[in-house]
């Protein structure tokens, strides 16, 4: 997509990922969402900066903080090599790494099934 074709929430986003060092893959995910992935995945990155950073730890949180914000069902994958292939919810999607972790951040439908 174009500069010109550009709303300005995406030039902002842009600029964050800039800023935090995040390389943004794919999403199909509203703009304050991606927002909240970013800044929610460069603030644990950060946290562990003192420590090497645990990849389940990273996407229990991530995974935590969409289920509380957006509702369930979100999934997270996080590490430094990991393939996936995976359906989601439209709306539900992003796909980014900070530094050298990527993140795989994804939402699913519940259904309750009968007994």
């Amino acid at each position: 997509m174009s500069l010109q074709h550009q709303t300005e929430e995406e030039v902002k986003l842009a600029a964050l990922a800039i800023s935090f060092n995040i390389r943004l893959r794919s999403a199909d995910m509203p703009v304050p969402m991606q927002e909240r992935a970013l800044r929610h995945a460069r603030a644990l990155l950060d946290a562990a900066a003192h420590r090497r950073p645990n990849p389940t730890l990273l996407a229990r949180s991530l995974k935590k903080e969409f289920d509380s914000v957006y509702g369930p069902a979100w999934h997270c994958v996080a590490g430094k090599s990991f393939g996936s292939f995976v359906t989601h919810s439209p709306g539900g999607f992003v796909y980014f790494s900070v530094d050298s972790f990527s993140f795989l951040l994804f939402k699913t439908e519940v259904h309750v099934l009968p007994h």
